[in-house]
């Protein structure tokens, strides 16, 4: 169970021209920024704050530079084969006069696309006709001394037909995630069942509009998920977990400022299972790593907690880049619980092609941090849904309010409408939480809670397809236990509860203690209790605080649950 705590504006590049190139019947498509975030290399940098990268980022501040001499180049890997229609060049002061724009398939053969021995620097937009992968500057004369400087290198078109994969197209502010050239909007859950019980559960999230799901880790066992996921039209966002992964309370403790081994380690695993599933329908992108910058305050504190958050980033980032090398076809992120965490991308993982956060109560600030932050990359919810426990209100006996069934259902509708309300720039989300348990954690948060659909299940099937209707689960509208801050440890008392059945099914009744808050337990055991409506219960025998929890059925597979605290004296 996962727990989260809680700059520009790029040169705009208007894209009008519709190619109509590809051989055959297949329509034309819109051209689309390609080149934004994708691999680049020159030939040489004048420093390190300069890179090749930097011309591709989609920051007008930021910028390549070469050597002081001539040729130089700089190149660009789309991913995929593509055909071209327009090349932009936003010049520093140091541009080329003489240039080629060049195509290529393989990186070593060139065809010479555009060429100027006239250039005047400033903002240059070229009309090109061609077909390649990788797009790369030639330059052959200087204006003065110092050498080649490019603040954007954009390269717009169309990937060829069949060349599929995932890729982020667009502008600052206004991109989208295609997936073989087809737009899609992440409307997703985090995935918890066993991988070899994909195959049976796929169909029934195909079926209320699921076309994502969210995994923390990719290892030999994934593949009948992957599977199951490509059969019913679906997609894995595919995590790497990484400690101290988690966020707060979880282990695991990692210094990324010296344990080589366990990067070294960690690399070859990410590289291992990115060459096997690369070529896999099911996959939609990759996620490297989990609340971790959070997470590293269990660990550190002070400078060394700040030196570690940096070196993990930058890790995460040599991971971005190992994953770009072996897979051009699906783009990378990284997942923290608080979008404080995105400083150190923005300035330490340059290669991620897109941010992800866990947010739950605070997920309609998220559209503003970005805002405020100036960010230049897109992002995706990778957890979010009603409050966690981290986030309410104690009751009386200083335990965690739950949220009751409806304000759960409740929770998942305002989350998704705040996902939507950054159209543009959020590019969906995975809502929390696909699984089966039906522990502490599980009641919580499952909208299947050991198997039995919750109001949440009806709500996301609601979001995602429209559906409404069918038979729904009973509804507690209250629950009032007589006595709750001294119940004598193996005594009685009452419990009043009103529900109803929308469907008018006969409802029967059961009852759990949890003693989470007394041992830090995460099941349920049964409470001996009589009565409908109104119970009698007994109390467990173990002083200290307890959770009861009430559970309504219908007999058609719904369940309505919800819970008090208990001191037990």
């Amino acid at each position: 169970m996962d727990r989260p705590s809680l700059r520009r504006a790029v040169l705009p590049l208007v894209v009008l021209l519709v190619l109509g190139l590809l051989a055959g019947p297949s329509p034309a498509h819109a051209a689309t920024l390609l080149s934004q975030g994708r691999p680049a290399t020159a030939s040489t940098s004048e420093g390190a704050g300069t890179p090749a990268s930097a011309a591709v980022d989609g920051d007008p501040g930021t910028r390549w530079a070469s050597a002081w001499s001539d040729p130089q180049w700089l190149q660009v890997d789309l991913g995929v084969p593509a055909d071209l229609s327009e090349v932009t060049l936003n010049w520093e002061a140091a541009y080329a006069t003489a240039y080629e724009i060049q195509v290529s398939d393989d990186a070593g053969t060139w065809r010479t696309v555009a060429s100027t021995t006239t250039a005047t620097g400033g903002v240059q937009t070229l009309a090109v006709t061609g077909h390649g992968r990788y797009v790369r500057l030639y330059g052959t004369h200087r204006v003065g001394g110092y050498g080649y400087s490019l603040w954007e290198f954009q390269v717009s078109g169309t990937p060829a037909a069949g060349s599929g994969g995932t890729r982020v197209t667009g502008t600052q502010g206004n991109w989208q995630l295609t997936v073989d050239g087809t737009p899609w909007t992440v409307r997703g859950l985090t995935w918890g069942p066993p991988a070899g019980e994909a195959a049976a559960r796929m169909p029934e999230l195909h079926a209320i509009g699921v076309n994502t799901v969210r995994t923390w880790g990719t290892d030999a066992t994934s593949r009948p998920l992957f599977d199951a996921a490509a059969a019913n039209g679906i997609k894995v966002v595919a995590g790497f977990w990484l400690q101290p992964g988690g966020g707060p309370g979880s282990g695991g403790c990692v210094d990324y400022t010296t344990d080589t081994a366990y990067k070294n380690t960690m690399l070859a695993e990410i590289r291992n299972w990115v060459t096997t599933y690369r070529a896999h329908p099911g996959v939609l992108l990759w996620n490297v790593g989990n609340e971790s910058i959070l997470g590293m305050q269990n660990c550190y504190s002070g400078t060394q907690l700040e030196q570690n958050r940096i070196a993990y980033t930058r890790f995460v980032d040599q991971a971005a880049q190992a994953i770009h090398a072996i897979d051009a076809n699906h783009p990378v992120t990284s997942t923290d619980a608080w979008t404080g965490a995105w400083p150190y991308y923005k300035a330490y993982a340059p290669n991620l092609d897109l941010y992800a956060v866990n947010s739950y109560a605070h997920v309609c600030q998220v559209k503003q941090d970005w805002l405020a932050g100036g960010y230049t990359k897109l992002y995706l919810i990778t957890e979010t849904g009603p409050p966690g426990e981290w986030e309410v209100p104690n009751d009386g006996n200083g335990v965690p309010a739950e949220p009751s069934d409806q304000q759960k259902r409740d929770g998942y509708g305002t989350a998704w409408n705040c996902v939507l309300a950054h159209p543009g720039v959020a590019l969906g989300a995975t809502l929390f939480h696909y699984g089966t348990e039906g522990d502490f954690g599980g009641v919580w948060f499952n909208i299947t809670t050991g198997g039995e659909k919750r109001l949440s299940w009806y709500a996301v099937r609601k979001l995602y397809s429209g559906q409404t209707g069918g038979n729904t689960p009973p509804v507690i509208a209250s629950m009032n236990l007589s006595r709750s801050g001294d119940v004598p440890a193996g005594g009685t008392f009452t419990v009043t509860a009103a529900v109803s059945d929308p469907d008018g099914d006969p409802i029967t009744y059961t009852m759990g203690y949890n003693s989470k808050y007394l041992n830090n337990a995460s099941g349920l055991i049964p409470a001996p209790f009589t009565g409908s409506g109104t119970f009698t219960v007994t109390a467990p025998q173990q002083p200290g605080v307890w959770k009861l929890y009430l559970y309504a059925r219908d007999g058609h597979g719904n369940v309505g649950i919800e819970t008090r605290s208990l001191r037990v004296v």
